[in-house]
């Protein structure tokens, strides 16, 4: 059975906003390998449109060999969409999809398939996801910056929900993946 991963970047504050960061060149080359390993991302309208931005880098590199790897890593994974509001025909990226199902249904159908982990992107979608106990793991990829305001990663969730370090990841330039599994191989 494939696993359901949750990855984000936030900042130490737990806050999940992507323009208050930088990743650099490390912290793209983890993420494009970890995109080589899944076989699908899902994504909330919001990350999703947020994401486009590398669209243009897979069609027209940069130069930039990290930057233009992970463009292409994220071109190529196939991407599910939750939106309400997106129109099918523009959504954009050739290897994106409206999803069909509601989200439960959608992760419990995809986690039965044979095949590699499925990754979320979306801090909505994880939270969902924690409130139905459908998450395998949580890597927090925590970047050495207090934004002060945002997005908190951890809002709304529905009860006490005990995780397990399972390991870290040190990057040069301060930032920290942080690797949880719920308590007693549960799913959150």
């Amino acid at each position: 059975m494939r696993k359901i991963i949750a990855a984000i970047n936030m900042s130490l504050d737990a806050y999940c906003d992507h323009t208050a960061m930088t990743p650099d060149e490390e912290v793209h080359e983890h993420y494009t390998e970890l995109l080589k390993k899944g076989d699908a991302i899902l994504y909330g309208r919001t990350t999703y449109q947020l994401m486009q931005y590398w669209q243009p880098i897979a069609q027209n590199p940069s130069g930039e060999k990290s930057m233009d790897d992970f463009a292409k890593a994220i071109d190529q994974i196939p991407k599910i969409v939750f939106s309400n509001t997106l129109n099918p025909e523009t959504i954009g990226w050739e290897s994106a999809q409206l999803a069909k199902h509601t989200l439960e249904e959608e992760v419990l159908k995809l986690r039965q398939k044979p095949g590699r982990d499925i990754f979320i992107g979306s801090r909505s979608l994880i939270i969902l996801l924690m409130n139905l106990h459908l998450l395998d793991e949580l890597q927090l990829c925590v970047h050495p910056v207090v934004v002060g305001a945002g997005l908190p990663l951890f809002e709304n969730i529905n009860e006490n929900t005990m995780l397990k370090l399972t390991k870290t990841k040190n990057f040069g330039g301060g930032a920290v993946i942080l690797y949880y599994e719920p308590v007693d191989g549960k799913t959150t």
